[in-house]
């Protein structure tokens, strides 16, 4: 370390947190808690993407689409209502008014009750031990710390496509300003990229009444799921209407909103109203000094297995150490970062990623735990798979929702989950309990042995539980039993 930066003999801090989103509100929290002393610093809203342009305003979107789905769909059910009209403007107010209810569970004054100093501007290193925070008003404060936790998010990747910058695109960022200044959802709208962000919006921009295209360069949507999950979806998206240009490559914009895509050789344009830039989200490391620091590598903060920097003080948590980019995995990192920071260099823990779900909010949702098929492949892990069709569901069916499945893999001839996904209407809930399942070591066979209300659409694990017991029988056993019974009558 440089000469040039002497450590200080005391501190201003325990600990400082920059960045508000899920990770720095959640390492600010266990450190008031722990009675640090404590300062946050956000430049911009409180709460970051995840209650302000991703979260949150994308499920209240995707729940007046569902809504909407569900009016027109109302005759299945033996309900007529009529032509079903989308008052987009009040879609958007509903989606404001969602963030405004939200917003004290992360605002400056609930943190500030709980002990955690609340700084609103922008954080820069001066050295490893100090920032400088440049305020709104023009003035500045300097404070150390013993250690920090960066927290700073990722931003929407915007690909370099020739007419990019001329052709008004949207990201999920700006996407939600505006919309709120239109009085109907684009009629034509262009999507970039097939992972979750661009199916969700797909799916919610078509049942809100766009014509939506959903551009993607791989042979497949939501490469990091289920093949069979993903297959599902994309059948789901076409049958409503979306047009889903697979192994499509995005070439260039032109004047007058065209996109020009190539596929196999042969160029074709898709004029747009509006096109959002879906494909990916990287870290946010400039501006903060931490390039001097020399933390930053091929646009990355290089992190240990303990979320520690270079700089063994500085801790990272959430996007920015670019692993799930989760809410809940940034929760999850927010533990490891801080109490790493607070409790070094008496003890430390390696961030634990074996048990970290994902959920996709498409209608059927596709949640995951654990390894697919396709990672346990590429791993070399042997696997049994464990498959439970949703449409033999009593709920589901009684829901007029019966499509979907839950598939478990397991250690061959053992009943310990390596990995399971859902595809279900209520996949996100579903999940749940095979996640604690496995982050308990519990066999499968536990499920089945839970006595789980009827009808309910958790069954569906106790069923694949069943599967799974169903397909290992013990055929000798029942042979003898049989035998026995049938003596039994004679």
């Amino acid at each position: 370390m440089p000469v040039s930066w002497p450590k200080p003999r005391k501190f201003d801090r325990n600990l400082i947190v920059i960045g508000a989103g899920a990770a720095g509100l959640v390492s600010s929290y266990i450190a008031a808690m722990a009675k640090a002393k404590v300062t946050l610093v956000e430049a911009h809203e409180m709460g970051g993407d995840c209650l302000n342009t991703g979260c949150v305003p994308s499920k209240a979107l995707l729940k007046s689409a569902r809504v909407a789905h569900s009016a027109r769909d109302a005759v299945r059910y033996g309900i007529e209502t009529g032509e079903i009209t989308v008052d987009f403007p009040r879609v958007m107010q509903r989606i404001r008014d969602v963030i405004t209810a939200i917003e004290p569970h992360d605002s400056i004054e609930r943190y500030t009750g709980l002990g955690v100093e609340c700084v609103t501007g922008y954080a820069r290193f001066v050295d490893p031990w100090t920032v400088d925070i440049a305020k709104a008003d023009g003035s500045s404060q300097r404070l150390t710390a013993k250690a920090f936790v960066i927290a700073t998010g990722a931003a929407p990747v915007v690909p370099p496509i020739p007419g990019v910058q001329e052709s008004g695109y949207l990201t999920s960022e700006t996407l939600w300003d505006e919309m709120a200044t239109r009085k109907t959802a684009p009629r034509r709208l262009a999507i970039l990229g097939g992972g979750p962000i661009g199916c969700e919006l797909a799916q919610a921009f078509q049942r809100l009444g766009s014509q939506v295209t959903l551009v993607e360069m791989a042979d497949r949507l939501m490469l990091k799921e289920d093949a069979d999950a993903a297959a599902l979806v994309t059948e789901t998206l076409k049958q409503e209407g979306v047009d889903v240009r697979l192994r499509h490559k995005a070439v260039r914009f032109d004047s007058g909103k065209q996109l020009v895509v190539e596929a196999e050789g042969k160029q074709s344009a898709i004029a747009y109203d509006e096109v959002i830039i879906a494909v990916g989200r990287k870290a946010r490391v400039s501006g903060f000094g931490l390039e001097e620091l020399g933390l930053v590598v091929d646009g990355r903060l290089a992190v240990d297995a303990k979320l520690a920097t270079a700089m063994p003080h500085i801790f990272v948590a959430g996007d920015v150490a670019g692993n799930q980019q989760l809410t809940h995995g940034a929760s999850h990192e927010a533990w490891y970062a801080t109490v790493n920071a607070l409790a070094r260099p008496f003890k430390s823990f390696k961030a634990d990623y074996r048990v970290l779900p994902r959920v996709t909010y498409t209608d059927p949702e596709v949640a995951s735990v654990g390894l697919t098929e396709a990672e346990a492949i590429a791993k070399g892990i042997a696997f049994d798979v464990t498959r439970y069709d949703i449409d033999d569901l009593d709920r589901a069916i009684a829901d007029g929702e019966a499509q979907g499945f839950v598939k478990i893999l397991t250690v061959p001839g053992k009943e310990r989950i390596l990995g399971a996904t859902i595809v279900a209407s209520h996949a996100g809930e579903m999940i749940a309990e095979l996640v604690f399942a496995m982050r308990h070591n519990l066999p499968l066979g536990k499920l089945m042995a839970a006595i789980h209300s009827y009808p309910t659409w958790s069954e569906a694990n106790k069923f694949a539980a069943g599967q799974y017991r169903l397909a290992r029988k013990p055929e000798r056993l029942q042979r003898l039993a049989q035998r026995w019974f049938d003596w039994q009558r004679s």
